[in-house]
């Protein structure tokens, strides 16, 4: 992460840099939409003028967090638009994106157990 702008609550922004299969970066930006305190956290990709705008309509990622059993139960999810051709590959987009949604729990709970 890198450029973050903000308290981490609504209206933060950030930059990701991903990293092409080449090993090029590629810079994906970000801002908060939507929080409450250990409730949810809600961001979209800025898309508008990025590589990323000829393939994606929209991309959200919601986190949510609730008390349960003496702990607290987290859940991701993602709604992600894609945009002409791009909507071909949307079965195996989906896919990866699960892969990755259940990545980062797995790591969230590496991290808390």
């Amino acid at each position: 992460m890198e450029n973050v702008e903000g308290s981490g609550g609504r209206r933060t922004r950030w930059t990701k840099v991903l990293e092409t299969a080449e090993g090029r970066g590629v810079r994906a930006d970000f801002r908060c939409v939507s929080s409450a305190e250990k409730e949810r956290y809600v961001w979209e990709q800025e898309l508008e003028g990025t590589p990323f705008e000829r393939h994606l309509k929209g991309l959200q990622v919601e986190v949510r967090m609730r008390e349960r059993d003496g702990g607290t139960e987290v859940s991701i999810a993602e709604e992600q638009s894609l945009k002409g051709m791009s909507k071909l590959g949307s079965p195996l987009m989906r896919k990866a994106r699960r892969d990755i949604l259940d990545e980062a729990l797995d790591g969230i709970a590496r991290a808390l157990g």
